[in-house]
């Protein structure tokens, strides 16, 4: 299986193409809420939180910014499991 086929779980059944993530970030600062908000106003924002606090911001390549309710880390960690392991399924 190639990177790009690899779906990262970003919560809720929600997945991401792992080949597209660019960075994962914690949502808190004053630039992340603007890069939020520019995103919203571009239509470039996928909210993928289903209604509950955003705790990550997931950016790709194609400059989509996606947020999601799962902590940072836990997307990390799923992220390096999924490079090390890609046959493995992630559990949500």
């Amino acid at each position: 299986m190639s990177m790009e086929q690899m779906l990262l779980n970003i919560g809720f059944g929600n997945t991401v193409v792992a080949d597209r993530v660019v960075a994962i970030l914690t949502p808190n600062s004053s630039p992340m809420k603007r890069l939020k908000d520019e995103a919203r106003d571009e239509r470039r924002l996928i909210d993928a939180t289903h209604g509950r606090k955003t705790r990550a911001i997931i950016v790709t390549d194609c400059n989509h910014v996606i947020l999601s309710s799962v902590h940072p880390d836990t997307i990390s960690a799923r992220f390096a499991a999924l490079v090390r392991n890609p046959g493995e399924v992630q559990e949500d």
